[in-house]
């Protein structure tokens, strides 16, 4: 997966496929929109034919594929990842399941540890991820700053990651770094000021931590709003830590998503429910720290648009793969099997406002993923399990 990959030009059939997903209810049974005894035609890198074999239009391809009864679903869609860092924090980790709580405080290493690389050790180090990635069926994904944190830092984080994925967010308030500790507003007015002014050229997203030890919500909304301003869209990291005002300020000004949610009040899910904000499940993040998982449950059954994601970075959520996020959700936060699949496909897609991936419909781009396994609910069945056989970007193998 990379930002560089084109689409593939001709033709290709997916064919005999035992369970296609496609998101499409209208193509399908049930929210997943699956269709048994498959195919897929796709020309150019785009669906054209998702349904069953015996509607395949009849086409000279350039390429087929016999799924041999198979499940295929929609590439993976993991929208919210740190990967531009350096450095490496397995004892933090070790340390916690030690019994050490997790507090954030780590990321000041990771600051450290980033602003001595050089631009070529982060982009090899986002390469890296972005291709382990793509091997457990991710093919859109999204990449934040925040380990910089000084306006040069960020800048070039946010070139590196452009380099390698399409969707790319400025978090210059991730944090406040260990330089401006005692000035926070001064931190806020250059987040707002010159770091906005460098940063906004490679970016599509404004993000803000807003929580314990980070930014109040007087700050995130000042933050989300000058991001705005200049054009970039907001998201925000809300309530991981404890209970706060994240929620209420991402419904405010209509973030795209509001991530972790690990702490909702009924007010928050409301609020969500009542907007088109999506709530963004990090399990990787509970997982890793020990933390309480917020129940997926209440936010689904309120009519809140779910979303799950990989959040991988170095400190408390580092993995990249999406299928271990499906099976921790469905264990853990109360999902069904076809609700995490969704989660992880077309919810990623509506958190990043797409409409051209999470789904296998006609006219989407043509990310797919192929299982050694008969059904999506294998995904949570057979945790651990390397199940994804073959990855396609835009009709492109990528695996």
């Amino acid at each position: 997966m990379s930002v560089s990959t084109e689409r593939r030009t001709g033709s290709l059939v997916v064919d005999n496929i035992g369970e296609l997903v496609t998101n499409d209810p209208t193509l399908g049974a049930g929210v997943l929109g699956i269709v048994r005894d498959a195919a897929l035609l796709v020309v150019d890198g785009v669906v054209v034919y998702a349904g069953p074999r015996t509607g395949l239009p009849s086409s000279e391809v350039t390429g087929r594929i016999d799924a041999a009864g198979a499940a295929v679903l929609p590439g993976f869609v993991d929208s919210h990842g740190h990967l531009v860092f350096a450095g490496d924090r397995s004892e933090e980790f070790a340390a916690r399941m030690a019994g050490e709580p997790y507090t954030a405080g780590g990321i000041a290493s990771t600051v450290a540890a980033t602003r001595a690389a050089t631009d070529e050790q982060l982009s090899m180090g986002v390469a890296r991820l972005v291709r382990e990635a793509a091997l457990s069926g991710t093919t859109t994904a999204e990449c934040k700053s925040g380990y910089g944190l000084s306006v040069e830092d960020e800048a070039r984080s946010l070139r590196i990651a452009g380099r390698h994925v399409e969707e790319v967010t400025f978090l210059g308030a991730h944090v406040v770094p260990a330089d401006y500790a005692d000035r926070v507003d001064d931190y806020v007015a250059l987040v707002t000021g010159p770091m906005l002014d460098a940063c906004a050229p490679y970016a599509t997203w404004i993000d803000v931590f807003c929580d314990r030890g980070a930014f109040d919500g007087d700050q995130a909304r000042e933050i989300l709003r000058a991001g705005m301003a200049r054009g970039l869209r907001p998201r925000i990291h809300a309530n991981q830590l404890q209970h706060g005002p994240g929620v209420q300020v991402a419904v405010e000004v209509g973030a795209a998503s509001a991530d972790h949610v690990t702490h909702a009040s009924d007010e928050d899910i409301e609020a969500l429910a009542s907007s088109d904000t999506v709530a963004t499940l990090l399990p990787g993040a509970e997982f890793s720290t020990r933390a309480v998982y917020p129940d997926a449950r209440r936010f689904l059954d309120a009519g809140v648009t779910v979303a799950l994601a990989a959040d991988c970075n170095p400190g408390s959520s580092y993995t990249t793969n999406m299928p271990f996020c499906i099976a921790v959700a469905v264990r853990d936060m109360r999902l069904t099997p076809a609700e995490a699949v969704w989660a992880a496909t077309a919810g990623g897609a509506r958190a990043l406002r797409r409409t051209d991936v999470g789904h296998l419909g006609t006219g989407a781009r043509a990310d797919l993923v192929l299982l050694d396994a008969p059904t999506h609910v294998h995904l949570a069945y057979r945790p651990g399990v390397p199940l994804v056989r073959s990855v396609f970007r835009a009709g492109a193998r990528v695996r």
